[in-house]
């Protein structure tokens, strides 16, 4: 499966529902449709407020001039004068205290009068209504005749107003529409523009991480983001120079250790050889130089597995340690160790059997150091089991001692770290940290789990399989 590229991912993160750009986007657009909305609302409320009230005054004269007209009509000649209107094309209604007198016009029926309309009529005003008869618009002016008991009421059509505020409201729609989708492709481009820098820092800071401390920002333009990238710059400068330095200061320790402990080895063989014969003789010296003796040759041998692991431990740290790998019996590998080391009669060895492909030598050690700091540090109920789970294989080193106390467990593997109760003992601190590298070294790793009252559980996880990193080497 072809993997994207991680700069492409994280730019198409910014367009998700919670992405930045997505989010400026998305203000900007509706910034936008408020103020386009609101601008589009008024100008249709102003230019239908101006239409109707032009119409409505239009019909309001014409309404009074019809009332003037209509003063000396009776109800006999009604029909005559009400026929008129329709060569206006308008719609009429005469009530007489006799009867009702309407126009034939093609609304083909002829409406009831609005209840409140008519009581306007009745206390002598002019008054209008808008009302919609046969699915069309009608302005509605009505008034007393003067000097007569006749209501004149006129329809005045005002479907042309209707249909050209519709155009209106399809024109303001379409034009915020419109509105929508410029802002948001200028909104998109602005987002763009102003994120661009925050992706290039993001892109700068995870190429850092990545170890890449070359890597600088443009700091071409005079704005802020100009000098973020310049504040960057200084920052990723110094960065460069701390690890450097520190870098530096490792290479010194570490060729520091090597040479000491490689300067230490030529008189320490001279040493262990002396202390040798000081001990196949310490039988025959006086009772009083016997015990010095002896301090001096357990001395020598302590110098001499202390020096032997910081050689050891320089070169897992230089990356000298080579790495050989085959098939090995985990579960054999660890009887062996055991009967070897003289372990037999204080370790137990259980579990399944165990094939790896691993290198047998680094988990010889490994098992090696574990269990000898269980011995050392409890002294019974030590116990190696070796499981897997399919993809991983297990050797669980169980002691019966006090335990570590908890606070003490992230530094268990320290170099030189020795918990409380073991300070009177032989080690020199290094023996789990070593077990530690050659477990990493073969892609594997150890954890510890501890309680006073069981003791403690070294667990060397390693895979069933060929490591990709273990492979490369």
């Amino acid at each position: 499966m072809t993997r994207q590229p991680a700069s492409a991912a994280r730019r198409r993160r910014l367009l998700w529902p919670g992405g930045l750009r997505r989010r400026l986007v998305i203000a900007f657009v509706l910034v936008a449709a408020v103020s386009a909305g609101a601008l589009a609302v008024a100008s249709y409320l102003l230019v239908r407020q101006a239409r109707l009230q032009g119409s409505l005054s239009a019909s309001e004269a014409q309404a009074k001039e019809d009332l003037n007209l209509a003063e000396t009509i009776s109800y006999p000649l009604a029909a005559s004068f009400i026929t008129a209107y329709e060569l206006r094309g308008t719609h009429a209604v005469m009530i007489f205290p006799e009867g009702r007198v309407a126009s034939d016009t093609a609304l083909a029926v002829d409406p009831p009068m609005p209840a409140g309309l008519r009581g306007v009529v009745r206390q002598g005003d002019l008054g209008y209504q808008r009302m919609q008869v046969m699915g069309a618009p009608y302005l509605i002016l009505a008034g007393q005749v003067p000097r007569s008991d006749a209501e004149l009421y006129v329809f005045f059509p005002e479907q042309d107003i209707e249909r050209s505020l519709a155009q209106l409201r399809n024109t303001l729609a379409g034009a915020w529409l419109g509105v929508l989708l410029v802002a948001a492709l200028i909104g998109n481009v602005l987002a763009r523009r102003t994120l661009d820098p925050v992706a290039r820092a993001s892109a700068a800071a995870r190429m850092i991480a990545d170890g890449r401390l070359d890597t600088r920002l443009p700091t071409g333009t005079p704005d802020e983001f100009g000098a973020w990238a310049a504040t960057f710059n200084e920052m990723a400068d110094a960065l460069e120079a701390k690890i450097a330095a520190l870098d530096a200061a490792r290479a010194r320790e570490l060729r520091f250790t090597a040479n000491v402990a490689h300067e230490l080895r030529t008189p320490l063989t001279a040493l262990v050889a002396e202390a040798s014969l000081l001990s196949d003789q310490a039988g025959r010296l006086p009772a009083e130089a016997r015990r010095p003796v002896e301090l001096l040759v357990a001395d020598v041998r302590r110098l001499r597995v202390l020096v032997s692991e910081l050689m050891e431990i320089s070169r897992l740290d230089a990356g000298s340690e080579p790495v050989q790998l085959r098939q090995a019996d985990i579960r054999s590998l660890v009887t062996a160790v055991v009967g070897a080391r003289g372990w037999l009669d204080k370790v137990a060895v259980d579990g399944e059997p165990l094939t790896l492909t691993t290198d047998p030598r680094r988990v010889e050690r490994i098992v090696a150091n574990l269990v000898d700091n269980a011995v050392e540090h409890s002294g019974r109920d030590v116990r190696v089991r070796t499981t897997s789970d399919g993809a991983h294989g297990y050797v669980e080193v169980a002691d019966g001692g006090p335990g570590i106390p908890a606070a003490q467990l992230p530094l268990i593997f320290e170099r030189f770290y020795k918990a409380d109760s073991a300070r009177t003992g032989a080690g020199s601190g290094l023996g789990l940290a070593i077990a530690l590298e050659n477990a990493r070294l073969v892609g594997g790793d150890i954890s510890v789990s501890s309680d006073p009252r069981h003791g403690s559980v070294f667990r060397l996880c390693l895979p069933i399989g060929l490591a990709d990193d273990v492979s490369e080497q």
